[in-house]
């Protein structure tokens, strides 16, 4: 998983006790998510560009340790998977210590303008280097086993 985005935590991520609120991890997803694409050659402006949009579908977050006021946080993402009209992302957010605070998923369906769900666009895949979507059987589209 590629390390793609580091954020320090602000007074206002945290909560009453002096924790990050819950819901700011979905936000440092969102950041590494941006990022990730950014970093595979297709910016998320570019897409909406194009009139493509990312809807999230799924969202899981699993807890493990707290961050706190002004902790460095390295933000880690990846693609987990790219079927005809979704894509699936994985997290991971650790403290400059190495300490593994959270990790959790998203999946995001492609829609147009209007909210309908589209295929992957060629583009895309063309320049994030996916290709094809993985087929719901995970084997590439229009591929033989094997080749």
């Amino acid at each position: 998983m590629e390390r793609v985005a580091t954020v320090r935590v602000l007074f206002a991520d945290t909560d009453a006790m002096g924790i990050v609120y819950y819901a700011n991890y979905l936000k440092w997803f969102e950041a590494g998510r941006v990022e990730l694409m950014r970093k595979l050659g297709m910016a998320y402006r570019e897409l909406t560009g194009i009139g493509v949009h990312l809807p999230v579908t799924e969202a899981a977050v699993r807890y493990l340790s707290p961050a706190r006021y002004d902790d460095l946080l390295a933000i880690h993402a990846e693609i987990r998977g790219c079927k005809r009209a979704s894509i699936a992302f994985g997290y991971r957010i650790e403290r400059e210590d190495g300490t593994l605070l959270t990790d959790g998923s998203t999946v995001h369906a492609f829609t147009d303008a209007d909210g309908k769900v589209v295929r992957v666009p060629e583009a895309f895949l063309a320049k994030t280097g996916l290709m094809q979507p993985l087929s719901s059987k995970g084997g590439r589209r229009g591929t033989k086993p094997g080749t």
